[in-house]
């Protein structure tokens, strides 16, 4: 409990020191604390800082300062110069002791109006604000109003919110179309026959005889010549 209590006062502090950052820092103070980074290499960060005018400077702040590589990559129009020192900085002095305490998740309010700081904190190696990681803390410790802190990246601002989907979902299945009907199609006046097909002969058979008008008038030829036969046998049984 005490230790939530701690944080809130400090975050108090922090919005205070920030709505009240048009109070320029003093030439001595900025040239004690330009001094301290020169001797830790970080002679980059240092020209822009010569690039401002003091009085655009919060009077009581953090520098994050990326190495002189990273900034030599970085690529910074001269107008924008005081809003990256901006960005790069919180508006009140913070040695790492008190950073320290801020958990995972926990947002700082930069310098910059609307730009944010999101912690991850994993311990005194391991801590990050916007994915940047602290590398080199207090570096500036001999005044009271400014510290300061070495950073292997540039700070970038992060989504608070996540990022909605860009992808748009998969199509529905299309429908599976119906299956032919197995039935059989009606003849009525579709086109179709519905006589069934002729079995066709197998080879080297036998054909059918043909029948027609001659095999009748042989069969009743053969009738009558029988019936002749049969009344001359009579006719000679009955005088016998």
């Amino acid at each position: 409990m005490a230790s939530y209590t701690a944080l809130s006062l400090l975050v108090m502090a922090l919005i205070s020191s920030a709505t009240a950052k048009d109070a320029p820092l003093s030439n001595q103070t900025l040239s004690t604390a330009i001094d301290e980074m020169q001797r830790a290499n970080y002679f980059a960060f240092v020209m822009l800082l010569n690039m401002v005018s003091i009085d655009k400077i919060p009077n009581n702040i953090t520098f994050l300062m990326p190495n002189n590589r990273l900034l030599a990559k970085a690529v910074i129009p001269e107008n924008d110069i005081l809003d990256f020192l901006l960005r790069h900085s919180i508006p009140t002095p913070l040695r790492f002791d008190y950073l320290k305490r801020f958990p995972t998740g926990s947002m700082l309010p930069s310098s910059e109006p609307n730009f944010m700081l999101k912690i991850l904190n994993n311990g005194r190696k391991s801590f990050f604000l916007n994915n940047v990681k602290i590398v080199s803390p207090d570096i500036c410790v001999a005044g009271s109003s400014i510290s300061c802190h070495g950073i292997d990246g540039v700070l970038q601002d992060i989504n608070i919110t996540p990022p909605q989907p860009t992808s748009s979902p998969p199509p529905p299945p299309s429908p599976m179309a119906p299956s032919p009907s197995l039935s059989p199609p009606t003849g009525g006046g579709s086109g179709f026959d519905m006589a069934p097909a002729a079995t066709p002969q197998p080879s080297g058979s036998i054909p059918a005889p043909h029948k027609s008008g001659s095999s009748h008038l042989d069969s009743g030829r053969r009738l009558i010549g029988h019936l002749s036969s049969w009344v001359i046998l009579s006719i000679m049984w009955f005088y016998l």
